[in-house]
């Protein structure tokens, strides 16, 4: 993410499970099935602590979404999951929407609405492999961030373009809405004629009609907050790229036409993919592309193979948002408060591209920056690796600061070991996801060094440090 407009203070996003408002059905219609126990009703994300679910991992969600109006849809959410446990009841993270049927394995479920929970009980406790239905409809909500900035469903004048992260993947499917548990995609999209669909992946169908449907797969595991879908009076292009290896992937691109063709921003997918897959090794998706859209959100977002801009982006804004392919999207945190593992990454792509592009060396840019931030400077509290508030996951320490991070550990450790590092976190995590201890651990042992002091200086201490 590359936020382009400032933001305000806003409420935090996640409530605790005590205050949350119980809807739907009653407790005892929701009895829990005799010889087997509840998922949590949250993955324990401590900046998010409402977030995500527990007793199953989800293998593939399929989406099928009829948009009727950028405030009506209609849609059908198949969830194959694998029970962790032998599971009396589960949740699946959900925002607004009226929620019509569930069914488990073909049979009728009961379920009742606890905040942004659905709680489902099946017929009979599940073991092994089982399939959830989900049938609801209603006016997507537009959820706002604890930093005031819109996720989820942001309504534009021509469509509707969705932003998910952090959390706005269950303002249009039910999920189990944590980096940790990751998932294939399926998601087709029925709309008028006239607008055009964005999704992940690769688009597999292309049915016309007076209503046009859209469906895209990605097979390659996906956090929630990268799925996304996009409507609107696109133009939209198909062309592909060329990789380092030699081999082509589809490249579909999606422009709102008062931003004219974006010629310049679509042909730069290719040269900045094979860039960095120059220091960070093989690209990590099957497809690629851009969408350009009016959607007045403030921000870029990374969605993966296909991120999505809030107008016509600079170059650095291009090269942030695929920067993140690797890490962010491939690769994410396991917790949000790890998210400078995302950002500091991007961050110092940026540098990178600047660098080899005619501008100063990634130390020369940290050091102007390093100089010109007074000690009292926002850049440095709170610590990139321990913060409390999530108004502050996608502030200043987050991006440069952690940016900066990766500078000065290149310094502190050379650059053989540097980039030798940051592929290895990238192939070793690939379609996974990891934590700064985790981080840590692999630099001291691509190094050779004991590297405490050097980390705990960076990402762990609220203030400047002393020496750059």
């Amino acid at each position: 993410m590359r936020r382009t407009a400032p933001v305000v203070a806003a409420l935090a996003l996640s409530l605790p499970l005590a205050s949350l408002t119980v809807t739907g059905l009653p407790a005892s219609a929701a009895a829990v099935p005799k010889g087997g126990s509840p998922g949590a009703t949250s993955i324990g994300d401590p900046l998010f602590p409402t977030i995500g679910n527990g007793g199953y991992d989800v293998r593939h969600y399929d989406i099928s979404l009829d948009y009727r109006s950028n405030t009506s849809i209609r849609a059908t959410t198949t969830i194959a999951a694998r029970a962790t446990k032998r599971l009396s009841r589960f949740s699946l993270d959900l925002e607004g929407l009226h929620v019509d049927a569930v069914t488990v394995d073909g049979h009728t479920a009961r379920f009742r609405r606890a905040g942004t929970k659905l709680i489902i009980t099946p017929s009979h406790p599940l073991v092994g492999s089982f399939t959830t239905k989900v049938r609801y409809h209603g006016a997507p909500v537009t959820h706002t961030d604890p930093d005031g900035s819109p996720d989820g469903w942001i309504r534009t004048t021509d469509g509707a373009t969705v932003q998910s992260e952090p959390v706005g993947a269950a303002t249009w499917f039910p999920n189990n809405n944590t980096p940790q548990d990751k998932a294939g995609f399926r998601v087709s999209v029925t709309a008028p004629s006239a607008l055009a669909v964005a999704g992940n992946g690769t688009l597999v169908k292309h049915r016309h009609g007076a209503r046009t449907t859209w469906t895209w797969t990605q097979p390659r595991p996906m956090a929630t907050y990268l799925a996304m879908i996009s409507v609107g009076r696109y133009q939209v292009t198909h062309t592909s790229v060329r990789l380092r290896s030699g081999k082509r992937i589809p490249v579909w691109n999606f422009v709102d036409p008062i931003f004219g063709s974006a010629k310049s921003e679509r042909d730069l997918v290719g040269p900045i993919i094979r860039f960095e897959e120059g220091f960070y090794g093989p690209y990590p998706w099957n497809s690629a592309g851009v969408v350009i859209d009016n959607s007045k959100s403030g921000y870029a977002l990374e969605n993966a193979g296909r991120p999505v801009f809030d107008g016509l982006p600079d170059v650095l804004t291009e090269v942030h948002e695929y920067g993140h392919q690797w890490y962010g999207d491939s690769v994410t945190p396991k917790r949000w408060m790890d998210v400078w593992l995302n950002e500091g990454f991007a961050d110092y792509t940026e540098k990178l591209w600047t660098a080899k592009h005619g501008g100063q060396s990634v130390r020369a840019q940290y050091q102007t920056i390093y100089d010109d931030t007074p000690a009292g400077g926002r850049l440095w509290s709170p610590a990139p690796a321990r913060f409390s508030d999530p108004a502050d996951l996608f502030g200043d320490p987050v991006y440069t600061r952690g940016g900066m991070t990766l500078a000065a550990l290149r310094f502190e450790i050379g650059d053989t070991a540097f980039f030798s590092l940051l592929r290895r976190w990238a192939a070793d995590h690939r379609y996974g996801s990891g934590t700064t201890a985790e981080f840590i651990a692999l630099a001291e042992r691509v190094s050779h060094r004991q590297l405490d002091g050097f980390f705990t200086t960076w990402l762990y201490t609220a203030k400047k440090p002393a020496r750059f």
